[in-house]
């Protein structure tokens, strides 16, 4: 149900700049993405687990914000990690 390391370590190969740069603003993104799709599924069939949902929320939260800075910071990032993500914004 969460995310596993060989998936962690290959998000983290594909956008970061080294193999330990989970500081990049696309890595989180990326890692944030991964972990709200999963739990989005184990929401699907467990309606009333409104903890996971709270966890949700913040989560999405957390990537609005990221997404905001990168639009801010460099709008060419921004737009290339949404298309490759399936964001809508």
């Amino acid at each position: 149900m969460g995310i596993t390391l060989e998936q962690k370590k290959e998000l983290i190969k594909k956008y970061g700049k080294h193999p330990n740069d989970t500081g990049n603003p696309e890595v989180q993104i990326a890692l944030l993405t991964l972990a709200i799709n999963n739990l989005s599924n184990h929401l699907e069939t467990a309606k009333k687990d409104n903890h996971s949902r709270l966890g949700l929320i913040k989560m999405v939260g957390r990537r609005k914000r990221l997404l905001n800075y990168l639009m801010k910071k460099d709008i060419n990032r921004y737009r290339k990690i949404i298309e490759e993500l399936d964001i809508r914004k």
